[in-house]
Parts: C-alpha cells; structure tokens; sequence
C-alpha cells in the first residue's frame, strides 16, 4: 500500500478544437530511452490541455503543439522515473477517485459517471486522462519518499502566523508560473517576456510556455488559499493587487514566482489554532516537496538520452 498521496488539484474545461482540426501522419517524434513519442501522442495531449485551458484557443496552434510535445516529454520522463522506482506503478483506487473528484466538481459536474459522458463528447479517452493523472501522483509520490525527510518545518513561526490571524480573512483565487533564469543578468528581459505574453496571449498560455511547475499543463492554477497560509513575501507582493493583476517574480529557493489574481473573498472565521496548524504544515511541507521535486526532475532529465527526430 502507498503512502499518503501529495493530491494536486485540477481544473478542466470545454474543448475548443475537434479531432479534425487537422490531419495527423503518425510518426515517430522523440524517442527517450526505450519510449517513443509520436505525433499522435502530440495529437491528443493537444487536445487534452485545450481541454483543460480554453483560452488557449485564441493562440496559434502551431505553438500549441510544440508546448504539448514538451508536456508529453515531460509526462514520459516522469513514468520512466516512476517505473524504475515502483515495481507495481498502480494509484490505489481511493486516491485517484478523490484527484478526479476534484477535476470534475471544478467543472461543475456532480459525479464520475457525468464526467466520462462529457469527456466522450469531446473525443476525450477517460483511460488516458486516468493515466496521466496517475502518473502525476506516482511521481508525487516518489518525491515524497525520497524527500520528506529533509523537509523543516519551524512550528514557531507558524504558531505566531496564527496568532496574529484576524476575524476576518482574505482568501485567493490564484495561478502561478513558476520560472528559472541562468543568470540574474536576465531576470528582467525574461519577465518582460512573459509579461509580454501574458498580455497578448493570456495568463493559461505564459503558464504553459514558461512555467516548469507541476501546474503548467492547467494554466498554472491553484485552489482558494486564504492568506494566513501565505509568508509575508507573498503577502506583501499580492495584498494591494487588484483581480486579474500579476505581481512582479518573487525570488523564492530554485526560482521565480508569478502569481496572478483570479479572485478574491473575504471570509468569516473561528480559528482553531490546532486545525489551522496541520494547514499551514500541510501548506508548507507541499512547498517545499514541489521545490525539491523541480530539482530531482532536471537532474534525471539530464541523464536520459533524448533524440528529437
């Protein structure tokens, strides 16, 4: 039995392209180790991340495609990883039911059953989305074995965030990108590209392009996050931004962070400081896994052999 599941939530949409946008020879694209990548493979995670972010319709397809080849590399890679690491890669049933609840709920659609039907009428294969989610959380998996152990989490701190919690509380709709720079010399030129981006092609697009995040394939959206789980950082960064505003990169451990604001509520609260600290430690050992799951995904992505025919 595996351990508990790192569980990244999703959101999808309505797909925008149909199966005969255009003609497919099918073709062999990459090949990594002993996998192949083909251009129907490329294909269908084309209209997989339509699916998921619809206002992708509105760039050219050509970029398009080359954003889901380098999605699909990064999905092989990650399964040749889980499969050297697990003997039986299978996500225990109960797990991927609860990431697949909150793919569809987001939707607005109430069961797994209404879920399928809407997936069929897009030409969209539930066994492929099943798969894709189960390799995500395998590979979640796999960095929390590896890595919880050198995850530090100061309860101090986090005990005096609570303390200073107030009745009413700020919470965000937000989406991320996730980026990295060789050399600070580019920090600015390299965010003036992805501004540039997200304002002539949308914020879903600039996450897909840009964002070496998990959360890249959808947009690079997160759920509500009230603001007590949030250091002062980010805090200070978002707390005078307005919706659909994006902040400036935050400097954070392996990278660049952009957020934008989707939406925001203020909410009532009674704080049980016990509940709120198993979040904020939940909040913050997931933090620092996904810093650390960055890095060992470059580091087995340079010892493959990737030919790009």
């Amino acid at each position: 039995m595996l351990k508990k599941f790192i569980l990244i939530y999703f959101i999808s949409n309505f797909l925008i392209y149909s199966s005969n946008s255009f003609s497919i020879e099918n073709k062999i694209l990459v090949k990594i180790e002993n996998q192949i990548i083909t251009s129907l493979d490329v294909n269908n995670e084309f209209k997989y991340l339509i699916t998921l972010n619809p206002t992708l319709k509105n760039s050219k397809k050509e970029d398009i495609i080359k954003l889901s080849k380098k999605s699909i590399i990064n999905e092989k890679i990650k399964n040749i990883e889980v499969k050297k690491n697990f003997k039986n890669p299978k996500l225990p049933e109960e797990f991927f039911d609860r990431i697949l609840q909150n793919v569809y709920l987001k939707l607005g659609i109430e069961n797994k059953n209404d879920f399928k039907k809407y997936l069929a009428l897009n030409d969209i294969d539930f066994e492929n989305v099943k798969k894709k989610l189960e390799i995500e959380a395998l590979w979640n998996e796999l960095i929390l074995i590896k890595f919880s152990s050198k995850v530090k989490i100061n309860e101090k701190n986090l005990r005096k965030r609570i303390n200073e919690n107030k009745k009413f509380l700020k919470s965000y709709l937000l989406s991320e990108i996730f980026f990295e720079v060789s050399n600070l010399k580019n920090l600015n030129n390299k965010f003036s590209e992805i501004s540039n981006t997200i304002n002539n092609e949308g914020f879903d697009f600039a996450a897909l392009k840009y964002s070496v995040s998990e959360t890249s394939n959808f947009g690079g959206k997160l759920d509500w996050i009230n603001e007590n789980s949030l250091n002062k950082q980010i805090k200070d960064e978002i707390k005078d931004l307005k919706i659909n505003d994006f902040t400036k990169p935050i400097n954070l451990s392996g990278g660049f962070l952009i957020l934008k604001i989707n939406d925001i509520k203020s909410i009532q609260i009674k704080v049980n400081a016990e509940d709120e600290l198993k979040k904020l430690i939940s909040f913050e050992k997931n933090n620092q896994l996904n810093q650390y799951s960055k890095i060992y995904f470059n580091k087995i992505k340079k010892n493959l052999q990737i030919d790009e025919l």
